[in-house]
């Protein structure tokens, strides 16, 4: 996709600050940083969500994010980390290429401190779980 600004990092139309390149991925220090060392990871080809990226460069995504991740964790001496990849605008996903992030945590940094998890109502949870199974 021309105008994408992952793409154009992806083929070295946009500096970034690379960490990890292969045939498939390549990662790089977001530029927004939540926590210093907070790192991105991306085919190298255009997919929009997680939904179509091939089996075989999804797999190279996630090799390549638990070897970024590891260094990343180590570098910087944190204490957790956070995978995430959002899909959609509706689910925070901010630039239209499919990506991951890396996101190295510090005791009490502020960022995702609580989960708001809630309850199903009675037989809800059953009812779902046959209405996906039916979709695999």
């Amino acid at each position: 996709m021309a105008d994408c600004i992952f793409c154009k990092i992806a083929r070295g139309e946009i500096p970034c600050a690379k960490l990890y390149e292969d045939d498939h991925v390549l990662s790089f220090l977001d530029i927004q940083p939540i926590n210093p060392g907070h790192a991105l990871v991306i085919p190298k080809r255009h997919y929009s969500t997680l939904f179509e990226i091939p089996d075989e460069e999804l797999s190279a995504c996630i090799g390549a994010a638990k070897k970024v991740a590891s260094a990343v964790h180590k570098a910087v001496g944190a204490v957790g980390l956070n995978l995430l990849q959002n899909n959609f605008r509706a689910a925070g996903q901010l630039v239209e290429h499919a990506h991951f992030h890396i996101i190295p945590r510090q005791e009490r940094d502020g960022f995702l401190t609580t989960w708001p998890g809630g309850a199903y109502a009675a037989g809800e949870m059953q009812k779902l779980q046959q209405r996906v199974v039916a979709e695999l």
